[in-house]
């Protein structure tokens, strides 16, 4: 019989630095025989372990994908925007831009701030994006004139909003039911990030957690605006 197994810790550590982190991509297959006389207990505790280290470190990078790894091709839409009138992605053919949904009332909330400062950095050399507030969660306030203030006052806040919106569920906007329907992902969270690259294809998302202005989303915004 035969089991999937890993390298010893210090061998998946050095393939991680040397082939992971240069290409993005996640690859590494080993095959254990359990039939051989040398299986014992504790090899088998330091296998699971290893695999868990694995897919923990796999899971972290699972979100940044290229564009010929690309989960589906999202759809051009448009959104309500916060300032009257809309905001078409259609506009954006041949751009890239980052959806983020968002919320006022949130722990994670302090990421306007560097959400603001990824827009500043990377607008003019063609990145676009759209924090979409949304109540799905329980923590934005009660009106789009009250979630605009805020924003412009507290973080001075410029790039494109959408009014008020529901990210998931059965009243999602359309984006966010192509991207359940065509890649999996619905929102888990307030702040959960959505790249589209230039063609229009999904290369990454991320969750709450990850700060706007990480080094793995910055590496993705760069490589979406060669």
């Amino acid at each position: 019989m035969l089991f999937l197994s890993l390298y010893q810790l210090s061998e998946i550590k050095s393939y991680v630095n040397n082939k992971i982190l240069s290409n993005g991509k996640f690859l590494l297959l080993v095959i254990y025989d359990l039939n051989t006389s040398q299986v014992r207990k504790e090899n088998m505790k330091t296998i699971l372990n290893n695999l868990r280290y694995i897919i923990m470190f796999g899971l972290s990078f699972a979100p940044v994908l290229s564009s010929s790894e690309a989960a589906a091709d999202i759809p051009y839409t448009t959104f309500n925007s916060i300032d009257g009138g809309i905001i078409d992605t259609n506009d954006w053919i041949g751009k890239p831009y980052l959806i983020v949904n968002t919320a006022s009332k949130c722990g994670f909330t302090r990421q306007y701030a560097p959400l603001q400062k990824l827009y500043d950095r990377f607008h003019k050399q063609g990145l676009q994006m759209i924090a979409v507030p949304s109540d799905d969660f329980n923590q934005e306030l009660d009106t789009d004139e009250a979630v605009k203030a805020f924003c412009e006052l507290t973080y001075g806040i410029d790039m494109p909003m959408s009014t008020t919106t529901s990210v998931k569920g059965n009243q999602a906007h359309p984006f966010y039911k192509a991207l359940k329907n065509k890649a999996g992902f619905v929102p888990s969270w307030n702040f959960n990030k959505v790249l589209i690259d230039s063609n229009g294809n999904l290369a990454a998302t991320w969750g709450s957690t990850t700060n706007p202005m990480s080094a793995k989303i910055i590496a993705a915004v760069k490589a979406s605006l060669q």
